[in-house]
């Protein structure tokens, strides 16, 4: 009676054992691996059997089941706390675009009114473009070049005309001279004549 009593326990323990093993197996499995890989999992370890009207069922251990919801729950929550974090880092990069936008923008209009400032020119109070205004100055340099080149040619015919004038003037000038050296010449050789012959009457 004691052996039988033996024999039942061993064989009960063994039972166990190996059904603790293959529990232990099933939970590796289970923890390890993808979803997928841990649905072909039960698939593999389910059990098929024929319903009474001859149709087959697949019988599924339901702490499989529960492992596998857990995990399949664990990896959602993963993907939707990295969903979130994309999002929120994506969100975040947005406001730095937006920020680089307005930032190119207000940088894009400094730059224009720069250039513009640079294109432009103030004259005697009036905005007027670069080209306007070299084209303005260089007409007015252009128009004092032209001013100074006729009074050059002006001063320079004036001054043959001054110094034509001056040699006709001291050619005038010298025939006076002579002419009124001859002048008073003939007059003296008159005031002779006459004073001799008023010497000649008193004798």
């Amino acid at each position: 009676m004691k052996t039988l009593k033996f024999l039942v326990l061993a064989l009960t323990l063994v039972l166990n054992s190996n059904s603790l093993n293959a529990q232990d197996n099933e939970t590796q499995s289970l923890n390890e691996g993808s979803i997928n890989d841990q649905f072909e999992y039960i698939l593999r370890k389910s059990g098929n059997f024929k319903g009474t009207t001859g149709q087959q069922y697949e019988a599924v251990n339901r702490n499989m089941l529960t492992t596998l919801q857990a995990h399949t729950i664990d990896s959602l929550k993963t993907l939707q706390s990295k969903l979130d974090n994309s999002n929120s880092t994506i969100q975040t990069q947005q406001k730095e675009i937006n920020g680089l936008k307005s930032n190119l923008g207000s940088t894009q209009s400094t730059l224009d009114a720069t250039n513009l400032e640079k294109n432009n020119m103030s004259l005697l109070g009036l905005p007027m473009s670069k080209t306007s205004y070299n084209i303005l100055m260089w007409t007015i340099i252009g128009g004092l070049l032209t001013l100074l080149l006729i009074f050059i040619f002006k001063f320079k015919t004036s001054n043959s005309v001054t110094r034509a004038t001056k040699k006709t003037l001291a050619e005038t000038e010298e025939e006076f001279e002579e002419h009124r050296r001859s002048a008073l010449e003939r007059e003296q050789k008159v005031r002779r004549q006459l004073q001799d012959e008023l010497n000649k009457q008193k004798e």
